[in-house]
Formats: structure tokens, sequence, C-alpha cells
């Protein structure tokens, strides 16, 4: 299987081509890369610091330091190659079809990107290209399935992930070209060598304008290096990843997601080593689960592109009835939120994880989002955007589907009246309280028992503990049991209006 063909798009033969590199930075199993060489006497490579994307991040951003290593790698590879990149810092809307005409480029190849506002860039920059007599080629890439490649068998899009996946899998068992790796070294001979072009040097941090971050200090990996030093430590750990991947404390996910958001990794690759490992019974109980969640990301994406109003409303238009609390008192509990002082350690210590790292376990993801939207009763869009500016994988489509999921709003949501208890979600995932020590030091003190809710606990009792609540750590903001009552009385809108 692995040697066989991948059937050839038509794509018309070309002098010269130019690669857009954006979120797929490897020089492996790439498509657009591929079907360039393919079809070029000599191809170009170019990624863009795109100013419209980040000139909106704060100055300090991890995904910028981390994005600007990458780049490094992938260039230093390339040239292994007989290539190199080509590096721009502008808007790219123009600075493409710039580069398209000084190269005199026939055609420019990229890997399709689904976010709404990512479409509409490219768009225009087909347009820009098309009135040169240039054009834009789009291609599968970053997902196994598109959004109009799984579809129910009346032809519409699936709204509920277990379906879907059903049908995910009976379609990869008919494709079978669908998992190849696309063939590059064998086109090698075709790269142009771009050290002579104005465009062939690395910028620094400092001169896009950024500053350095802890992200060495956090030891997070870049570039495909890094990938696969993760890949290559989580293998080991497959078969046990159904039962770690709930708790915080252990060493259970991959820790692949923001390799996967950056392309630095291959899906396609990810998903064979899935299925081999099932195949063979080499991953345990673990292979079929984490292969459950990498389709969910391709659902995820599906969802974006089919129905890309969720950007800024409910999947579910019945659930943009909703009220949800506004104002001074609002704005205080939100902030509390942002910066660990809930009361609720599971939820502060989540909180700092993000706030320090830039990464937050998934259970955790669940468990913030459910307590800012359902126990604060807060709009789940303003968790969303919080999390966008800080999360170093931070993916549109997966963000968006997780804080709609745990908000009862999106597809396949856990019900409305379903809503996460923070002290009994700690006490389960949490149950001696490591990762809770990890990140709130001034809790440490207490015993497995009580650091769950501290507040429970006698005055007389948090003093042994060095413990002064309001002083060390805040009295919980919120009453959960009332705020279940609240979470029920607010979601009754939906049934009301639309009864």
């Amino acid at each position: 299987m692995d040697n066989m063909a991948i059937p050839m798009p038509r794509f018309s033969h070309s002098d010269t081509a130019l690669v857009w590199f954006r979120r797929d930075l490897r020089s492996f199993d790439h498509a657009a890369l591929h079907h360039a060489l393919a079809t070029s006497r000599r191809v170009f490579c170019v990624f863009v610091f795109d100013q419209a994307i980040i000139d909106k991040l704060p100055r300090a951003d991890r995904r910028i330091e981390f994005i600007r290593d990458s780049v490094a790698e992938l260039d230093a590879s390339l040239r292994q190659l007989g290539g190199g990149l080509l590096v721009l810092h502008g808007d790219a809307r123009t600075a493409i079809p710039a580069l398209a005409e000084e190269l005199q480029a026939d055609a420019v190849f990229v890997n399709r990107d689904y976010e709404p506002a990512a479409i509409a860039r490219d768009d225009d920059v087909a347009q820009k290209l098309a009135e040169d007599g240039r054009i834009l080629h789009r291609l599968k890439d970053q997902v196994v399935f598109e959004k109009d490649e799984v579809l129910t068998q009346s032809g519409t899009p699936f709204s509920v992930f277990t379906p879907y996946r059903n049908a995910w899998m009976k379609k990869l068992q008919t494709d079978i070209n669908g998992l190849q790796p696309y063939d590059i070294d064998s086109f090698a001979a075709h790269f142009a060598d771009p050290a002579q072009n104005r465009h062939a040097h690395m910028p620094t941090l400092a001169g896009l304008g950024f500053s350095a971050t802890n992200l060495k200090e956090l030891q997070l990996s870049t570039g495909m290096s890094g990938a696969q030093r993760l890949f290559e430590d989580f293998a080991e750990r497959l078969p046990q990843y159904d039962r770690t991947r709930d708790f915080p404390a252990v060493k259970g996910p991959s820790y692949l997601s923001v390799h996967l958001r950056f392309g630095t990794v291959s899906i396609r690759g990810l998903v064979r080593y899935a299925i081999e490992a099932m195949r063979t019974g080499q991953g345990g109980s673990g292979a079929a689960t984490w292969l459950n969640e990498l389709i969910w990301r391709d659902f995820y994406f599906m969802i974006l592109a089919r129905h890309p109003h969720v950007v800024d409303r409910s999947f579910k238009p019945e659930y943009d009835a909703v009220v949800w609390e506004e104002g001074a008192h609002a704005d205080r509990l939100f902030d509390a939120w942002c910066n660990g002082r809930t009361g609720y350690p599971l939820v502060d210590a989540a909180m700092a994880q993000i706030n320090q790292t830039g990464y937050m376990h998934n259970r955790l993801r669940m468990v913030t989002a459910s307590f800012l939207v359902k126990d604060l009763g807060i709009d789940w869009r303003r968790g969303e955007r919080y999390f966008a500016e800080k999360l170093n994988d931070y993916d549109l489509s997966a963000n968006n589907g997780g804080w709609q999921w745990a908000a009862s709003t999106g597809c396949d949501a856990q019900p409305y009246f379903r809503i996460f208890n923070p002290v009994t979600q700690s006490e389960k995932f949490d149950p001696d309280g490591k990762f809770i020590r990890r990140y709130l030091s001034q809790l440490a003190r207490l015993s497995n028992k009580h650091i769950h809710a501290p507040w429970k606990l006698a005055a007389t009792e948090l003093e042994d503990a060095g413990i002064v609540l309001g002083r060390d750590y805040p009295q919980p903001i919120v009453s959960h049991e009332e705020a279940r009552v609240r979470t029920l009385q607010r979601y009754g809108v939906v049934k009301k209006t639309y009864s």
C-alpha cells in the first residue's frame, strides 16, 4: 500500500511555480509541494509572516516564536533538498501576487485552509493572480477527508460525531490512496535555489516586532524534529492512552496538537500509524481512542467549512436566544476566571497552566469552559476568544467546537442540563491533587481529600495548612449548587422559544 502512487490532479505543466507555506511547515508528505514539483520545471518556496494576522497579536506570543523557529528548520531542510525559503513580512494578499510576478511564476500552490478569513484571503490572492494570467492551486492536506467527502446517504453533512466517524472509517476502507504520503525527494531536482533573491533571509523575532517568550524554558519542541521527538515518546505510551488521557497530572496526551496546528507533522502519517497499531495490536486499547480524537479533528474542520456561521453564532440557532450575564459584575467574574481566582482549585490551576504555558489539558478545557458558561453564566464567545489569545495550539475549528460543546450550543454537544461539578471533576481526575499543587503551591499542605474544596474546612484547619481564605486563596466566587439552578432557568428560554 505504501508504494502505491497517488493519482495526479490534472495540473498543466509550468515552467516556474511558487509554493506558499502557511500551516504546513514541513518538507515531507506535503500535497502542495509534491504537485508543484511534479508539474513544474523549477519551484520556489515562500512563507509570509502575514501582518494582517500577526499585527493583532501580543508582542510576546509563543506562537510567533514557535512559527519562526519551525520556519527556520523548514528552510534548512529545503536547502538540503536543493531549495530554500523566501521569507516575507507583509500583507499576504499583496505580497504573494507581487512575488509571483517577480519570479515570473505561472502558478502558486497552497494547501487549502478552511477558516472563513483564510478562505477570503485566498480568494483575493487567486483573483489578483488571475488578473496577471496566473493560477492559484488549492489542495487538500491538513485533513484526511474534506467537508464534502464524508456525507450522509442523502448527501447532507453530518452533525453528530458517531455516525460521521463510522462513515469516515468506511470511506477510508474504500479510498486506498487517502493516507498515502506525498513524495518530495523524487522531484528534488526541480527545486529552485533562492539564494540570490533579496527575500532569502530569516528574520529575527525582534525584526518581526516580537520579543522572546518562555518557549525554550517550557521545553516546547519546535519544527519537524520536535514533532518527531514527541511522536516517538508518545508511541511508547499509546497503549495506555485511553486510560491516561483524562488525568492532567499524568503524562497521557500526545502533546502533538501544536504540531498539528502548524503542520510540522502529517495528519496522514499519524492516522496511518494509529490504524497500523490497531491492526497489529501494538497500540493496545489506546490506539482506537487516539484515532477517534484525530477523526474529531476532521469533524470540526467539516463543521466549520459547512457552517461558517459558528464563528460568531451558535451552531444551533435556537441557542442564540440564551441571555448571558453582562455588566460590571459579569466582567469581574470573567476577570477572576481568566486569572485563576475563582476559588475552585481545579479551575484555577487549569487557568494558571494556560496563562503560564499556553497549554491546557483537554479535560481541563472542558471543565473550565463549563465553569465559565454554566457556573458564571458568561457568553461562551468570551471564553473562546480568551483561549484563542492564549493557546499555543489555537485552531479555530477545534476551539470553537470545544466551546460550543461545553456550552451546549454546538453540534453533538452535551445537553444543556449536563453541568460539570468542578469539585467532583477535581476529585475524579486529579484525585491526589498533584496537578493542583503544581500550579497552586499555596494549597500544597492541604490533604488529598480537602484540596478540592478548601472552603469546606474550618478556619482552624486552614490555618494549620498556612491558609487564610481571602488572603492566600480566594473564597468561591459562586455557589455551584445555586449556579446550576440559574443555568437551568437560563437555558429554559430555548425550550420556551422553540417548543
